[in-house]
């Protein structure tokens, strides 16, 4: 008999699975369940781009691409880069195209990290990060970020956290699973501690369109000095609802980006080529979609927040991506022990906040890219759910 646990890798063996998935796995199992844990928008991918890939595939264009992607999107990324966020770019030496958005944060992690290195992740936010910094043999100095403050990242908190020994500083905004936004005014605070250091910036602006209110979404790279030092991570699953088409993309320093096409060029080789001809039209054409899934998404965050601090689970009110991330703690449950009695007696599926790290204890992350009906409906079982303790 072989012992596998022997043979296989003990870093791979101390990870856990994804507290994400779990939850989702349970759901899939029961009937009459109304899932909100997964965030995966309830639109289909407009039309245009749809027809983009089909037409893409009736003309044979189903051979492999350059590895960083074709160079007719990496042109398209940077005209969009500039044209949403006033983000200026290489195409050739600055931008690699990926599959999804994770496979670039992998990549940058795993080209800037030595063992021993230290990288500084905010948290709550998503599972990856983690995960993938042990895997390289770095150390993760968790950032835990607080409701009063709005779950931002302050430069106190920073300028306290960083040693000789850090070398990446995780920042996630728009935010999974709190919601919370870092506006210029926060991130000038935080480029002031960084400016005079050798930290460099991974900034995850996956949700970078689903920022609601009057203000745009503002990048750190924007800021003086900060460009030099920032890998932008973008992708076209969230605002284009191609969450299956598995398509990012990474804009940054030559250097960087020359060693992550490097690493995606050995593991990979390139991304979809169906879904690269598709990106281009959705750059070039669907700004008026996202606005009218945005639209639709704030009216829902809306309702979700309205509804959960009527019946008393006191909500942070959140400024972007699909999320909202209540207090359960006056039920007296920790976060595993609410979800699991939520999914066994009303059928609802919610994410536990320490899903997110361990500050996330004592709050659920439920996901509002489902439809209206579905809202209407979790909300009405949660209050029930909330009644019956």
């Amino acid at each position: 008999m072989i012992d596998y646990n022997k043979l296989l890798s003990q870093r791979a063996l101390s990870l856990k699975p994804s507290g994400i998935r779990r939850f989702f796995d349970f759901a899939a199992e029961m009937e009459e369940v109304i899932s909100l844990g997964v965030g995966e928008p309830d639109f289909k991918t407009p039309w245009s781009i749809r027809r983009a890939g089909i037409e893409s595939l009736e003309r044979g264009r189903t051979w492999y691409t350059a590895n960083a992607g074709l160079m007719q999107l990496r042109r398209e990324i940077c005209n969009y880069l500039e044209r949403r966020f006033q983000l200026t770019y290489e195409p050739k030496t600055e931008t690699l195209v990926t599959v999804g958005g994770s496979e670039a944060i992998d990549l940058c992690i795993r080209a800037l990290v030595n063992p021993g290195d230290e990288v500084l992740v905010v948290q709550p936010s998503f599972v990856c990060y983690d995960p993938i910094t042990t895997l390289t043999s770095g150390v993760t100095v968790p950032l835990e970020t607080k409701a009063e403050d709005g779950f931002r990242l302050t430069a106190a908190q920073l300028k306290a956290a960083i040693t000789p020994k850090t070398k990446l500083l995780v920042l996630p905004f728009p935010n999974n699973p709190t919601g919370a936004v870092m506006r210029r005014e926060h991130l000038e605070e935080l480029a002031a501690v960084l400016r005079d250091t050798d930290v460099m910036v991974l900034s995850d602006e996956i949700y970078a369109e689903l920022t609601y209110g009057g203000e745009r979404h503002v990048s750190i790279a924007q800021l003086p000095g900060m460009r030099e030092r920032t890998i932008v991570v973008n992708g076209f699953s969230k605002a284009y609802a191609m969450t299956g088409w598995r398509l990012g993309y990474a804009a940054g320093p030559a250097p960087v980006i020359a060693q992550m096409t490097k690493l995606h060029q050995f593991a990979i080789m390139c991304a979809p080529t169906t879904s690269q001809y598709a990106a281009i039209t959705a750059l070039r054409d669907c700004d008026g979609d996202i606005e009218e899934m945005r639209e639709q998404y704030d009216m829902r965050r809306r309702l979700l927040v309205d509804g959960l601090n009527r019946m008393g689970l006191t909500c942070f009110d959140p400024e972007g991506a699909f999320y909202v991330f209540p207090s359960i703690q006056r039920t007296g449950m920790t976060s595993e022990q609410f979800c699991e009695a939520l999914l066994e007696k009303e059928h609802v599926a919610v994410v536990p906040g320490d899903a997110f790290g361990a500050c996330g204890e004592g709050f659920v992350r439920i996901s509002y890219s489902y439809s209206v009906n579905h809202l209407l409906e979790a909300l009405k079982r949660i209050e029930r759910f909330l009644n019956s303790l």
